[in-house]
């Protein structure tokens, strides 16, 4: 088949995101050149070891001529900007991804809290708007990764913000692979950073793949549910705080840097799964061995 993968750091030339996406667009694409397909991916000057370079412009203009061209593709983006990205790909090829309407559920971060809510899936307490007192974790209400968010334990919410209680207890993710039927790849350890001499500012620093405890059927379990409530499709990650309940702080409809690490540790090509995603039947579990840990400046500069 032939494939596009377009990640919108590389694509579109996003300098304070660009190490993080050519890590795993290089993942993704010795993943499916690996398993036999033609790959072509958009970069605005990069070039990288496998799949085919195409040169463009505006990001969305290459994604709509590439897609146009291939037999199915996936596109990587912040949240906020991959709904509709995602349509371009579903209006002129197999999105391999989650779909876009999907997609902007999980971008909205309060509504996607309130879904869940309503399904009995633990999520913490969460304010859209006026003031808040006590201890709060503040971030946009529509955004990806750790950007712009930060601990606090009193103020008032500006516009486009939201306060969510602070969990105590693990940092952990779920990559979970949706097709007929779901199949958890790993549980992972994120390694997540305070500084609270700057305005509590929470930072992700890499992680630990797999991650093994005692409550990781529960972990699954909710994880499962998170994904089939809000309509994911190929690769998600739900990430979970574990205290007294695996607590879902955000839901990425879209492959994670945890991918890195899986393509590591994993027999089978993670292509390969996306692909049985869309068009096949995915396994009733993969084989692992060993852990990959990584922090996320050493990796990405590899």
């Amino acid at each position: 088949m032939k494939i596009m993968v377009a990640e919108c750091a590389v694509g579109a030339g996003v300098p304070e995101f660009i190490l993080e996406g050519r890590a795993m667009l290089g993942t993704l694409l010795h993943s499916f050149v690996a398993c036999g397909h033609e790959v072509l991916y958009p970069t605005s000057e990069m070039m990288l070891e496998a799949g085919t370079a195409v040169t463009c412009g505006r990001f969305e203009d290459a994604l709509e001529k590439i897609s146009k061209d291939c037999d199915a593709g996936l596109v990587i983006a912040p949240d906020e900007m991959l709904g509709d990205l995602t349509q371009i790909v579903e209006e002129n090829t197999v999105n391999l991804g989650c779909p876009s309407h999907a997609v902007r559920l999980c971008a909205d971060k309060l509504e996607c809290t309130r879904v869940l809510e309503k399904e009995n899936i633990p999520v913490p307490e969460t304010k859209g708007s006026g003031d808040y007192k006590g201890d709060y974790v503040i971030k946009p209400r529509f955004g990806c990764a750790c950007e712009g968010i930060h601990r606090s334990s009193a103020g008032i919410l500006k516009k486009g913000f939201i306060a969510t209680k602070f969990i105590k207890g693990e940092h952990l993710s779920a990559s979970i692979m949706t097709g007929s039927t779901q199949l958890v790849l790993t549980v992972n350890r994120q390694l997540i950073e305070i500084n609270d001499e700057i305005n509590g500012e929470i930072s992700y620093q890499g992680g630990i793949v797999p991650y093994y405890c005692d409550r990781n059927d529960e972990i699954i379990e909710v994880a499962k549910k998170t994904t089939t409530v809000l309509g994911c499709n190929g690769y998600a990650g739900v990430d979970i705080v574990l205290g007294d309940e695996p607590y879902v702080v955000d839901v990425n409809p879209r492959p994670t840097t945890s991918i890195i690490g899986i393509s590591r540790v994993m027999e089978e090509e993670i292509a390969d799964l996306m692909l049985k995603a869309r068009f096949g039947k995915l396994p009733d579990a993969v084989k692992i061995k060993g852990a990959f840990s990584f922090r996320k400046d050493e990796l990405f500069r590899l």
